[in-house]
């Protein structure tokens, strides 16, 4: 794989080097990233297909696997708007409507021969999967037809109930945490026998160091979206960085990437930098965003003065990433076990006990307003979305906006239904605030 030189720290009072500088190396990171999968076949080089929440990235590492993305895959077609074409290449060939967008525009690419708007995506030599989603198993069963590879699921215990989870110490917790052991143990087995080449305890051990400094930064990178301004927009600008999480999660450029981003954040907090549109309201964002249209999508929002400093998808699509654990590197194999167990299990919470992690944020982030947006080829993600405002609403005094349309398929989005909606929803929060503080709302206005 190809390294890259750490971008040049900009000296301080020199926010022209630095503001901005995460997304542009995240751009060009992510355009070097696809390159290298595209010529991957020509240095003999394996794959692996592997989902957002529990890729085991490290393991896979280190048995020099690249590791795929199909769900980043379908994302970047819908960006590019031609996801369209990949779904209805995959629905005339007997895949219904109500199927995942992501699946059906990934079995598009595969019937392409892995043709994709960013490269050439290479075959799987195997797969590996959790229970994180309902869809990533038969989805994996696809590949094992189509292409005769191995397929591993790797099955981790998701809490019994909303706040239950268990942590080390508790009887549960190590029960759970032997299951997940031996499975990784018998992982190990699989990619041995794929790739060809046997386990390095020392090499995972490396791997992990690079991905512990990459989890701390990006637990700080979530936190500083409290400064106001806040310093990101979690949808359009965190799409970027989750890229970053998962394709180079494991990578010395990856952890270089997220703490010269956590420098570049810390540097706009400090000097009260924050989105080139005046922040009036602080957002929080419920479910996954509307790619199809997804530069207007986010301007229906900030044309608002609406800033969305956090997301549930920078929680559960980045793996459980966002809590900060740190692999113990005495004991690299019980602790991924154990970093697997309770992130891709933060990551399920994320998804299924949304209001808990919600309510918790409204305070310390300040937040105006929660956007829930159901999609509808994904279950897994917007079942629940309802019940879970209705308990923010009873939790919280913060506004609330239910939106629906769709992370893939544009013929289910509405630009026009979203607008009127966003837009009377802004409204509202404008007439709660006069109500509360008049002299305020009147400088609002005025300004």
């Amino acid at each position: 794989m190809s390294t890259t030189t750490s971008p040049t720290a900009a000296p301080p009072g020199d926010p022209a080097s630095l503001v901005g500088r995460g997304n542009k190396e995240g751009n060009r990171l992510f355009r070097e990233w696809y390159a290298e999968l595209t010529t991957a076949p020509e240095r003999n080089e394996k794959a692996a297909y592997v989902f957002v929440m529990g890729s085991m990235a490290e393991l896979l590492r280190v048995f020099d696997f690249h590791t795929i993305f199909p769900e980043v895959n379908g994302l970047q077609t819908a960006v590019r708007h031609v996801a369209d074409d990949y779904i209805a290449q995959a629905e005339d060939y007997g895949y219904q409507t109500d199927v995942c967008g992501y699946v059906k525009a990934d079995v598009g690419l595969q019937f392409r021969g892995g043709q994709h708007p960013m490269g050439t995506i290479p075959r799987p030599a195997m797969s590996v999967y959790t229970n994180a989603c309902n869809t990533y198993i038969k989805w994996a069963e696809i590949w094992e037809r189509l292409y005769g590879v191995p397929i591993f699921t790797l099955d981790i215990p998701g809490s019994r109930r909303a706040g239950g989870q268990t942590w080390s110490g508790n009887v549960d917790f190590a029960n759970d945490l032997r299951y997940v052991r031996g499975q990784i143990d018998e992982l190990i087995g699989v990619c041995e026998q794929v790739s060809g080449k046997r386990f390095d305890i020392d090499k995972l051990r490396d791997i992990m160091g690079y991905a512990n400094r990459m989890s701390v930064a990006w637990k700080k990178v979530i936190e500083l979206n409290k400064a106001r301004p806040a310093v990101y927009n979690a949808v359009t600008d965190g799409t970027v960085y989750l890229g970053m999480v998962n394709g180079f999660r494991g990578r010395e450029e990856g952890a270089r990437y997220f703490e010269d981003l956590v420098e570049e954040l810390e540097y706009k907090a400090a000097h009260h930098i924050g989105s080139p549109f005046e922040e009036k309201y602080r957002l929080v964002f419920a479910g996954v965003p509307c790619y199809p249209i997804f530069r207007r999508f986010g301007e229906m929002f900030s044309e608002w003065g609406g800033t969305f400093v956090g997301s549930t998808y920078l929680w559960f699509a980045s793996g459980g990433a966002n809590m900060g654990f740190e692999y113990d590197l005495d004991h690299p194999l019980d602790s991924l076990a154990e970093g697997v167990l309770v992130t891709v299990r933060d990551a399920m919470d994320a998804m299924f006990y949304t209001d808990l992690s919600l309510a918790d944020m409204i305070e310390p982030f300040g937040v105006d307003g929660v956007v829930y947006h159901p999609i509808k080829s994904c279950r897994t993600v917007s079942t629940g979305l309802a019940d879970s405002r209705r308990a923010i609403m009873e939790k919280t005094d913060a506004a609330t906006l239910f939106i629906e349309s769709d992370h893939m398929d544009k013929r289910v989005v509405s630009e026009a239904q979203l607008k009127n909606r966003i837009d009377a929803f802004f409204e509202g929060l404008a007439t709660r605030r006069q109500h509360r503080d008049p002299a305020a709302a009147r400088q609002g206005k005025e300004d």
